[in-house]
């Protein structure tokens, strides 16, 4: 496990005089506590290196800064040449790169240009150190990705010869591991950030801890269910003492989310505003091919998919949400972010990546 990212208490003292006055200098802040220049100096470089102020000028990485809190693994991707055939062998390609949930999610968002911080648990093994060169690669800062006794997780996915998906087995072993304590250690990121997202293949007990750990920091929260079972799962944990940001179901986790019918779009509305009702601001049903539906206090708001031809699915609904959340802390309003992320969903789709490697904030516009 990495060193817990805390601040002194003079760090402390000096993020809360940027508060007061972003554009303070170094000079009015060693007037301020009585200290040399020299030694705020080396206070706002350690600041610097622990992710809670952005290069020159002091800017708090809470104004453009994202933790996600989820899982990280290695992703092998089969894919059939024909139509697959169900108990037999088919002859195919395969090809192993980093993946898991929050994992993606974080690398979406720093390719799109928003600083962001992955805490996640994964092996101290060979799949480890890819995953892990692969994300910091990415722009991902990984200084709280702890390094687990269990091995590398690995989500196993077969596509058929159009890129669908066939079957998968997820083994997120490792992320099981991940802790409230392993949380709490970035206590101070989560507090700096303008924006957490959770992912809900994490324990409950972990979950929780880091939705309660946000929310009283007075940070925003998206979380994603990840699947039906999971939905189940962190249902109770979607309450009026928990207030989210966003929740960003398909269908079928929407029903397990509110024990609610979800087979009509009357079905959804309903089922979307019973989550209002629990202290969730937007609910973003995501409806596969024929698009979504996002849900607010004030109304509901239906868009469609963009157009694409599928090369692979993998990967599209972290891409779907990574660059929602990028959009949103850009200044777009939901409906808007929303429309975002599915441009950018499109050309993950159309790309063999699970997290397309030439993706930037400028293709996704001239997509959207």
């Amino acid at each position: 496990m990495l060193t817990s990212m805390s601040l002194t208490d003079r760090e402390q003292e000096i993020v809360a005089l940027l508060r007061r006055d972003p554009l303070i200098g170094s000079a009015a802040l060693a007037r301020e506590l009585g200290t040399t220049r020299a030694a705020v100096n080396v206070h706002l470089s350690n600041l610097g290196k622990k992710g809670v102020i952005l290069g020159r000028g002091y800017v708090l990485s809470e104004q453009r800064s994202v933790v996600v809190v989820g899982g990280a693994n290695m992703d092998v991707k089969a894919r059939s040449r024909r139509t697959a055939v169900p108990a037999t062998s088919n002859p195919g390609t395969a090809s192993m790169s980093a993946g898991g949930v929050g994992r993606n999610i974080a690398e979406n968002l720093a390719r799109l240009g928003t600083r962001t911080h992955l805490v996640a648990a994964i092996g101290a093994d060979g799949l480890g150190d890819q995953v892990l060169a692969a994300t910091s690669g990415a722009g991902v800062h990984v200084e709280q990705v702890r390094r687990s006794a269990r091995a590398t997780g690995t989500y196993t996915a077969v596509l058929d010869a159009d890129g669908e998906l066939v079957v998968a087995v997820a083994d997120m072993a490792a992320t099981d591991e991940l802790s409230p304590e392993h949380v709490n250690a970035a206590r101070d990121l989560v507090a700096a950030a303008s924006l957490v997202v959770l992912d809900g293949n994490l324990a409950t007990e972990t979950l929780a801890f880091a939705l309660d750990l946000a929310v009283a920091a007075g940070v925003r929260v998206v979380l994603e269910p990840v699947s039906v079972p999971k939905a189940a799962a962190l249902a109770h944990l979607v309450s009026l003492d928990r207030p989210l940001h966003a929740i960003t179901p398909n269908r079928d986790e929407l029903a397990a989310l509110t024990d609610l019918p979800t087979r009509t779009p009357r079905q959804v509305e309903k089922a979307a505003r019973a989550l209002h009702d629990r202290g969730v601001e937007l609910v973003w049903v995501r409806l596969g091919s024929a698009g979504s539906l996002l849900s607010s206090p004030e109304g509901t708001v239906a868009l469609d998919a963009v157009p694409a031809e599928v090369a692979d699915v993998t990967g599209a609904g972290d891409a779907m949400l990574g660059a929602f959340c990028h959009a949103l802390l850009d200044g777009a309003d939901p409906a808007a972010a929303a429309a975002f992320g599915h441009a950018a969903a499109a050309l993950t789709i159309a790309s063999p990546h699970t997290v397309r490697p030439d993706l930037t904030d400028r293709l996704v516009r001239s997509t959207a």
